[in-house]
């Protein structure tokens, strides 16, 4: 399938992005002061001055690249929730974490990123993730594959990993949020694999799952400012997503958690290892 949404529109919300990371994000990474960070529910779910600095200005640039389209950003559907409302029936949206990981963002800590997401009448289209630290963007359009860009412009195809036992696998599965039982199974379960860590940033975590650096990702809360541009990036570069329940994941889905493999059967496998006895 092919969406309403080219390669060269992609890389006009990377360019998007870019300037706005330029602008309002990087000037203020460790300059922040107490003041300009504040707690949204835990001492984890923080916003900064440059989220919304940031947030602000792309909105206003992807409604002059989209106009009439709808712009869904964090910060905005933390104040305004019936923006997710307007996510499945939109002609065409943008959904927009202006920075994710901003716990780290705000300790100080290089590890963050930008995502926007493209969405037509329900159906993700298009994907970028930007790390401004790094200047390295992953692209992504709906049928067509995915990309790793430099700040050169040079772009080369993204695939994720080659199919392992789940025992060999590695990568992060954020049990934080999950409830119980499952949570206490899955921090049982993960000594089985190879090996698990946690960026604090979904972000990161996608850049490194789409370009094979890493075999798997677990979550539980599917916010889509979190993991629809991740989304689209894994399923471009070959890998396979479900909830945990096998169902497949849609934009307007916000539990069910998701868990990534490289393929359906190493998924098979990887469900059982960490969550059957939940």
């Amino acid at each position: 399938m092919t969406g309403p949404i080219s390669v060269g529109h992609m890389r006009a919300v990377i360019a998007i992005m870019r300037k706005a990371a330029a602008r309002q994000i990087m000037p203020r990474f460790r300059q922040l002061d107490a003041a300009s960070i504040r707690s949204k529910s835990t001492k984890l779910d923080v916003v900064t001055a440059a989220d919304e600095a940031a947030e602000h200005e792309m909105t206003g640039a992807l409604l002059r690249l989209s106009p009439g389209a709808v712009v869904i950003g964090e910060e905005a559907a933390c104040a305004r929730p019936d923006l997710l409302d307007t996510l499945g029936d939109a002609a065409l949206a943008y959904v927009v974490d202006p920075i994710d990981g901003t716990a780290n963002y705000a300790a100080g800590v290089p590890l963050f990123g930008v995502m926007v997401a493209v969405v037509a009448r329900g159906e993700v289209v298009g994907a970028a993730i930007l790390d401004p630290v790094c200047d390295v963007a992953a692209l992504a359009v709906r049928g067509q594959g995915a990309w790793l860009a430099g700040a050169d412009g040079v772009e080369r195809t993204m695939s994720c990993a080659a199919p392992l036992p789940a025992r060999e696998m590695c990568g992060n599965a954020s049990w934080r949020y999950l409830p119980q039982p499952m949570r206490d199974a899955v921090a049982r379960n993960l000594p089985r694999l190879m090996g698990s860590w946690d960026f604090r940033c979904a972000a990161h975590e996608y850049l490194m799952l789409g370009d094979g650096k890493c075999d798997f990702l677990l979550f539980n809360r599917t916010l889509p400012w979190d993991h629809l541009a991740g989304w689209l990036i894994h399923r471009e570069a070959g890998g396979y997503c479900a909830h945990f329940d096998g169902t497949p994941y849609r934009p307007t889905d916000l539990d069910g958690g998701l868990l990534y493999a490289p393929d359906r059967e190493s998924w098979l496998e990887l469900r059982a290892l960490l969550l059957d006895a939940a």
